[in-house]
């Protein structure tokens, strides 16, 4: 008989111990963490963990499944402890008139560029972007060389024409 035939390969080796382990091994940390989608990733890791060394047993599994949960678990309370300085440096949400007067002033700044020449409009969109002079010159089909003055007479003309508008510049 041959050898290779008897002998189980080491996916299906895998594949027999994870149909066998896997709900305990879920179970086991799941009541350590108290989140069922968790446990069941950190479950999936404690599989590949072995299957890196599988000549390990099957209570290694058991073993690596509730060190995986406490490490959660600190890592839980960590972030639970330190959650509430780190909510002082985040900005907080914009109030809705924030919102409102950050869409007027869009539509100030839509109306202004619709209202100058095709090429500065497209310029200072594209300049806004953060495209290079040489990508600006290349999209507009510009000499790179005049795209400085370009641009500055593109600014000073949408400033002008804001201020002539509405009064104030954004």
């Amino acid at each position: 008989m041959n050898a290779v035939s008897t002998a189980t390969s080491p996916t299906q080796d895998l594949e027999d111990l994870f149909e066998a382990h896997f709900g305990r091994i879920t179970r086991v940390i799941g009541r350590v963490i108290h989140n069922q989608a968790r446990a069941e990733e950190l479950a999936v890791g404690v599989f590949l963990k072995w299957q890196r060394n599988q000549q390990l047993p099957p209570g290694w599994l058991y073993r690596v499944a509730v060190r995986e949960a406490f490490d959660e678990l600190r890592r839980i309370q960590r972030r639970q402890r330190f959650e509430p300085l780190f909510a002082a440096f985040r900005p907080s949400p914009p109030t809705p008139a924030q919102l409102h007067e950050s869409t007027v002033e869009q539509n100030q700044v839509r109306k202004v560029l619709a209202s100058l020449d095709r090429r500065q409009s497209a310029l200072l969109v594209l300049w806004s972007e953060g495209l290079s002079y040489n990508e600006l010159a290349s999209a507009l089909e510009i000499a790179p060389n005049y795209i400085g003055s370009l641009l500055s007479r593109s600014k000073e003309s949408f400033r002008k024409e804001y201020l002539k508008r509405y009064g104030t510049q954004s």
